[in-house]
């Protein structure tokens, strides 16, 4: 099965070896008719630590590398 990629811009590099990444998605309201905006945060292993709060970065589903870490960024 093919691993997911998304892209996003990084929010926070607060922790070692990790970024905070905002995901936002647009779709029409099935009833309403009308584009919404939803937007997630998933956080992701960035090994070697060189992204920075701002930058658009993509990243990919990987095996869990902690409690809440389940994505690497992709160099």
């Amino acid at each position: 099965m093919p691993k997911r990629i998304l892209q996003g811009t990084v929010t926070s590099t607060a922790n070692a070896q990790t970024v905070t990444v905002l995901i936002e998605r647009r779709f029409t309201h099935p009833v309403l008719k009308k584009t919404v905006r939803k937007t997630k945060k998933y956080r992701a292993h960035d090994e070697h630590g060189k992204f920075a709060v701002g930058d658009t970065v993509r990243i990919q589903e990987c095996a869990p590398k902690s409690k809440t870490k389940r994505w690497e960024v992709l160099a």
